[in-house]
């Protein structure tokens, strides 16, 4: 549960230590002070252990298992697998069973499941536990894709706590020794919150711990978390860990959303894409450090290359250089002249392509400070979330959704 901050891959040669400028600090984060001994405990899952409390969220066609390596070379935590849909995968689904793998070295390994029907979700929760494919399972009930909630998947699925309850029991059930933690948004908009049901039912139904997303299904990523209902969750869930998820860019955002709401750890989403670094951050400030200074580009370029090479052994070089594509876009946000020159990133279909369109910046780079808070990932806009007609007449069917509501798309 302790890697080392950096892997030997990726080098400390190529990265000498040195204290964060002032620059690199937002207004925000002026004047809080790194975690004092003792101030965060260990935070406990079941029978894990992090002595970081911090958890890569998942993240669909993101968070496989290249991208968790490269960020779990930076810091401790538990790195959670994109979002597996259960009936795909009792189905043995060839896509779903080769997302849902694990690297050797991967420990613990934590998997993200999503379902809308107990029997399904108990039944995958049987088989990985089974097979001995899994150390943690963590359920999705935050996704407010549209083709998912006009089913009555996803966030919709909190509005009905006891269809509810009925999926996250059979999966605790099905799980055995294995902790099940279950991440859901506040609810559908402003007035139809399900976040203290949502809290009510994991801890009742046996969950090892809960995630708030501190933002409702409409609001989608747009505007600012609101941490005063992770707070608000934190006095109704006593007897479980509760974690925070919403706008931590930055290693002091966790401090201070830690020390705003009393929550038991941070949940961290689009702050790490193309900033793996981030966890780095996350240990130095947990652990009573000040952080370093972002990398300059020449250490960048390296992780960028690894990151792609990981993706084509996993996937094939043509497929992985395909998918490292928005992440390029990514690490590359905010450097001078980086818009013109990311249309040969985009482009790329080998590795040989990406060392040559990467030698086109010079090393000795420095990280952009106005780049340390832009928004990466999900567009920041509103939605009306759609559901299914007559949705809310009856808040407690128990009746799963429509298969249909199961989708490879998640954005919890």
């Amino acid at each position: 549960m302790n890697p080392g901050p950096r892997s030997a891959r990726l080098s400390p040669i190529w990265y000498p230590m040195q204290s964060m400028d002032a620059r690199y600090t937002s207004q925000i984060n002026e004047g809080v002070e790194p975690a004092a001994p003792g101030e965060f405990p260990p935070v406990s899952i079941g029978p894990l252990r992090l002595d970081i409390p911090v958890v890569l969220a998942p993240m669909a066609g993101i968070t496989n298992y290249p991208f968790r390596t490269v960020c779990r070379q930076f810091g401790a935590g538990l790195y959670v697998s994109e979002m597996i849909t259960a009936r795909a995968l009792v189905e043995k689904n060839p896509k779903t069973v080769k997302l849902s793998e694990f690297s050797p070295q991967e420990t613990p390994r934590s998997l993200q499941l999503y379902g809308v029907d107990p029997e399904y979700v108990g039944k995958a929760v049987e088989s990985l536990v089974a097979e001995d494919r899994v150390d943690h399972i963590d359920l999705n009930f935050g996704c407010p894709v549209r083709k998912v909630t006009r089913k009555g998947g996803g966030a919709a699925i909190p509005v009905k706590p006891l269809l509810l309850a009925n999926i996250v029991r059979a999966a605790v059930r099905s799980a055995g020794t294995v902790p099940v933690t279950i991440k859901f948004r506040m609810g559908i908009d402003d007035n139809i919150l399900t976040y203290s049901d949502a809290g009510r039912v994991g801890q009742d139904e046996g969950c090892a711990a809960v995630a708030l997303h501190a933002r409702t299904a409409a609001e989608l990523y747009s505007g600012e978390a609101h941490w005063e209902a992770i707070a608000d969750l934190k006095q109704q869930v006593k007897h479980i860990p509760v974690f925070g998820n919403g706008d931590i860019w930055e290693g002091w955002d966790a401090l201070r959303m830690m020390r705003q709401t009393g929550c038991d750890g941070v949940v961290v989403g689009r702050g790490c894409l193309g900033r793996p670094w981030l966890f780095r951050d996350l240990a130095d400030v947990f652990k009573g450090r000040q952080p370093e200074n972002p990398p300059q580009f020449g250490f960048i370029r390296e992780i960028m290359l690894e990151h792609a090479r990981l993706l084509a052994e996993w996937f094939g070089e043509r497929m992985g250089l395909l998918s490292f594509r928005k992440h390029a876009t990514w690490y590359t946000k905010g450097f001078p002249g980086s818009a013109q020159w990311r249309q040969s990133l985009i482009q790329v279909e080998t590795l040989d392509d990406l060392a040559v369109a990467l030698d086109q910046l010079a090393s000795d780079l420095e990280f952009p400070p106005e780049s340390m808070r832009v928004k990466r990932g999900k567009k920041s806009r509103r939605q009306r979330v759609a559901l299914p007609d007559g949705y809310l007449d009856d808040r407690f069917d128990q009746t799963p959704p429509d298969p249909a509501a199961e989708t490879e798309d998640s954005g919890g």
